[in-house]
């Protein structure tokens, strides 16, 4: 445990005049227009001060895989067959480096908190678990991990993957995915995972609907299920990019019913981009559901990384302001209002989601990350670059801010 500091001149809350805090054995002691105290200083200067990005999304089980992967179609089955190759050679340590190189570079761009999904089947059996296990204890000095399992491969397709689920549910994992599309029979899927669910007294994470075609969807089953368990606010979809295609009413009743339901959205701009419209030469459709404006209606809704270098997504710096950015982009917002909007969907949003407070205040955890701007807007619209972060009090990270050297200085 470090000893106490005072953080100089931070805004805690967007639009907020600037503040001190006092951190001390770890927690936020005291928050005040001006704080008297002799220890050493970090200067914020204005800058926006957070509890750190969240990414509520993020595959660490298979990221860095673009040397062993190929997808050269860019297709969603080549990337699940590309990987569902690669994955028999996956070992404890080879998940363990690749993971660990993730969560450095998020550490780095000040994310704190991330639900990593984790693929479990009889190819890959509980290797890639018990490597991103071990992550979530040696990283716990900088940010936190919730571990979802899921069958990326179908649950009902290969046997003995719901044995090895619930292994990982009794050795540690801490909540459940799903991932339906992938399965032969897509409605037992979802009914199972949520019967496993309510047994382990767990949460749903689950890969839905990830195509552009609105004749028919399994977003429905996943709301009645979530009634039928009495599991409203525990449970998210992932991708759902067929609600990107849906026209005004059908996609007004579908926010209406998700948000009566319970049920939390997540968006992954990159991998839906990247992904969606393969089939089509021009006219190709964006594919990215528009979470804002469930968002409005009052849904959970969250935006996230999903994969890293591999064939689901050949790029990313794990910079979730740069996600917000690219969301903000497709769904062509630009009000301060919209922009602060996408900026909450990757810190309060998730937050939430994962079961974390959000707000800063005296006696809480001083987990704080700082941001060179001075609004929630402006942080997404200029991609900002957090300039340090602390865990428990602790500096966990720094990123001096750049200098510039004009000609005579």
């Amino acid at each position: 445990m470090s000893g106490p500091r005072v953080i100089r001149q931070a805004r805690i809350a967007d639009g907020a005049d600037p503040v001190d805090l006092l951190v001390a054995e770890g927690r936020i002691a005291a928050i005040a227009p001006r704080i008297d105290s002799d220890a050493p200083a970090l200067e914020a200067r204005g800058g926006r001060l957070i509890r750190g990005f969240a990414d509520s999304h993020l595959h660490l089980d298979k990221a860095c895989l673009l040397e062993r992967a190929a997808n050269p179609a860019g297709t969603l089955q080549g990337a699940i067959a590309a990987v569902s190759a690669a994955k028999r050679d996956f070992t404890k340590a080879d998940v363990y480096a690749r993971g660990a190189h993730v969560l450095e570079k998020a550490i780095a761009q000040g994310t704190n908190l991330i639900r990593t999904q984790v693929e479990i089947d009889p190819i890959v059996g509980l290797a890639g678990f018990h490597a991103v296990r071990q992550l979530k204890a040696d990283f716990a000095w900088a940010l936190e991990l919730q571990i979802c399992v899921f069958p990326q491969e179908g649950l009902l397709n290969l046997p003995g993957t719901e044995a090895l689920l619930r292994d990982a549910l009794n050795d540690g994992a801490d909540l459940l995915g799903g991932c339906p599309y992938t399965d032969r029979d897509p409605i037992g899927h979802i009914a199972r995972v949520f019967d496993m669910a309510r047994e382990f007294g767990v949460d749903l994470d689950l890969h839905l609907d990830f195509d552009l075609d609105t004749s028919w969807r399994h977003l429905d089953a996943v709301i009645r299920q979530t009634d039928a368990h009495g599991m409203g606010g525990r449970v998210t979809v992932g991708h759902v990019t067929k609600l990107s295609m849906l026209p005004p009413e059908p996609l007004a009743r579908t926010i209406t019913a998700m948000r009566d339901a319970g049920v939390a959205l997540t968006v992954l701009p990159a991998t839906d981009l990247f992904m969606t419209g393969r089939d089509r030469d021009h006219a190709v459709p964006r594919g990215v559901a528009p979470a804002h404006l469930f968002d409005r209606a009052g849904v959970c809704c969250t935006v996230a990384t999903n994969n890293v270098l591999n064939p689901f997504t050949p790029y990313g710096d794990l910079s979730l302001p740069r996600m917000a950015n690219l969301f903000a982009n497709v769904a062509q917002l630009g009000a301060a209002e919209d922009l602060s909007r996408s900026f909450r969907m990757v810190t309060e949003a998730p937050r939430r989601l994962l079961g974390r407070d959000p707000v800063i205040a005296p006696g809480t955890v001083a987990d704080l990350v700082l941001l060179p701007s001075e609004s929630d807007a402006m942080a997404v619209a200029e991609i900002a670059r957090p300039l340090w972060g602390m865990k428990a009090g602790r500096l966990s990270f720094e990123r001096p801010a750049e200098r510039l050297f004009p000609p005579g200085q």
